[in-house]
C-alpha cells in the first residue's frame, strides 16, 4: 500500500481512541437531554457498541464524534484532541461513516464511490486506483463489479461497498449507524461476520450503533447500554454484561436468555471439539468399523489425502469392502474454527444434524462440533434431541 503523504492521512495501522467527557446534547425546545453527561473511553482498535431502546440517544452520541451533532456541553476527544478544536469538514474526512442505507451515489460507479474521500483529500490518480483495488479485494467483491453502479448490486454487496468507502482514506475512527438494519437476516449475519473478519485485519476504532442486543453482544469488544434520556446504564464487555447486569433495566434489556447469548462470545475453536473416525478412499471398511467402536462421533468421516472432509459414510457405504470415492452423505454443514458459536449452532439446526465437521483455514479437519458440546457449554446435562430440535442420524443425511 502506498505510504501516507504529508497531508495527514492515517496509515492502515492507525487507530485513534475516543473519549466522551460528560458529553451532553440538549435539542432546542426539548424537555430533557438527548445525551446526558455521557462519560466513557473507547480504546484504540476496539469496537464499542452503543445500544438501547428507541430514543435513548445512541445515534446522537455517535454523531457527536464527527460533529454532525454539536455538543451542548462537555467534550469528545478523538486521539486525545477535542472535536471542538477541529474544523467539522476536515474532521469528517478523517472519520469513516457507514449508515443503514449505504448512502452510495447512484450515478457513480463502485470504484468512484470508494474513491470519494481520497479524491477530496487530493490523492493522486495512481494511489487512488491502488487503494480502490485493495479495498475491493478486502471486502471480497468481484473485481468485475468495480465499474458497475450501486443499483446493479445486491443490498449486501452495497453495504460492503459502503464499508469500503468509509475505510478508503484509512480513518482512525469508523462510525457505523445501524449498518445492517436494512438487510435480511441471512445477509445480516454474513455482513456481521465480514465486518469482524475485516476488523481482525485493519483494527480500527469502531463506534457501532444498534438497537439489537444480540448484535451488540456479537460485535462489541465493549458495549454501552443507554437508557431513555441518554444516560449510561452500563459500559462493560459482553461477558460482564451477560453475567453481571448493573441493574434491573440492563437485565431486562439483555433478556432472560442470557445463557444462550453467551454463544455469541465464543468461536468454535474455543471449544474442546470431538474427534470423528477418519476414513480414506480405498481403505478397507473393516478398519473403519473398528475405529467406530467407542468413538465420540458414531459416524466415520471420509477425508482426502490433505484431510479435507468429503462426506459422512453411511451404513451402506460401510457394507462395501473398500471405502467408496463418493459417500452417500455430504459433509454439510461445514463449519470454520473461527465461526461464532451461535452461528454454528444455527447451521446445525438448519441442517437437522447433530454433528458437523470443523475445518481450519486451509479446509483441513480440525474436529467435530456436536450439539452435545454446545449444550454442555451452556451447563445442560439433559438429552439434546428435544431441547434443540436436532435429530440423531448420520450428519448431512436428508431430513426426508
Amino acid at each position: 500500500m502506498p505510504a501516507a503523504t504529508d497531508r495527514g492521512e492515517a496509515s492502515e495501522a492507525t487507530a485513534l481512541p475516543v473519549s466522551y467527557r460528560a458529553a451532553t446534547k440538549v435539542y432546542p425546545g426539548a424537555s430533557r437531554p438527548a445525551v446526558d453527561e455521557l462519560t466513557l473511553d473507547v480504546n484504540a482498535g476496539e469496537i464499542c457498541v452503543l445500544v438501547g431502546p428507541s430514543g435513548c440517544g445512541k445515534t446522537t452520541a455517535m454523531r457527536l464524534v464527527n460533529r454532525m451533532v454539536e455538543l451542548t456541553s462537555g467534550d469528545v476527544l478523538v486521539g486525545g484532541r477535542s472535536v471542538r478544536e477541529r474544523d467539522p469538514a476536515e474532521l469528517r474526512r478523517e472519520i469513516g461513516y457507514v449508515i443503514q442505507q449505504t448512502g452510495l451515489f447512484p450515478h457513480r460507479t463502485i470504484a468512484e464511490n470508494i474513491a470519494t474521500v481520497p479524491r477530496l483529500l487530493g490523492w493522486d490518480r495512481e494511489r487512488i486506483e491502488a487503494r480502490v483495488d485493495e479495498l475491493i479485494e478486502l471486502i471480497r467483491l468481484d473485481p468485475e463489479m468495480r465499474d458497475r453502479y450501486p443499483a446493479q448490486l445486491s443490498g449486501g454487496q452495497q453495504q460492503r461497498v459502503g464499508v469500503a468507502r468509509a475505510l478508503a482514506a484509512n480513518p482512525g475512527v469508523l462510525l457505523m449507524d445501524e449498518p445492517f438494519g436494512a438487510v435480511d437476516p441471512i445477509n445480516r449475519e454474513r455482513l456481521q461476520n465480514e465486518l469482524l473478519r475485516l476488523q481482525a485485519e485493519v483494527r480500527k476504532t469502531i463506534l457501532f450503533v444498534t438497537h439489537d442486543i444480540d448484535e451488540a453482544i456479537k460485535m462489541g469488544d465493549r458495549v454501552a447500554v443507554l437508557r431513555t434520556g441518554g444516560r449510561l446504564a452500563q459500559y462493560a464487555t459482553p461477558a460482564e454484561l451477560l453475567m453481571e447486569p448493573a441493574d434491573g433495566f440492563v437485565e431486562d434489556f439483555v433478556g432472560a436468555d442470557r445463557a444462550l447469548k453467551r454463544l455469541a462470545l465464543l468461536r468454535v475453536g474455543d471449544l474442546d471439539l470431538w474427534e470423528a473416525p477418519l476414513a480414506y478412499v480405498g481403505q478397507p471398511t473393516a478398519e473403519v468399523r473398528a475405529k467406530l467402536a467407542g468413538a465420540e462421533v458414531p459416524h466415520a468421516l471420509l477425508v482426502d489425502s490433505e484431510r479435507r472432509p468429503l462426506g459422512w459414510l453411511s451404513e451402506s457405504d460401510l457394507r462395501q469392502e473398500l471405502v467408496p470415492r463418493v459417500p452417500d452423505s455430504s459433509p454439510e454443514p461445514l463449519i470454520d474454527v473461527s465461526d461464532i458459536l451461535r452461528d454454528a449452532l444455527s447451521d446445525l439446526l438448519q441442517a437437522e444434524s447433530r454433528y458437523a465437521p470443523v475445518v481450519d483455514g486451509q479446509g483441513r479437519i480440525a474436529g467435530v462440533l456436536s450439539v452435545d458440546v454446545i449444550s454442555d457449554f451452556l451447563g445442560s446435562g439433559e438429552a439434546r434431541t428435544d431441547e434443540h430440535g436436532a435429530v440423531d442420524r448420520a450428519p448431512g443425511a436428508s431430513g426426508a
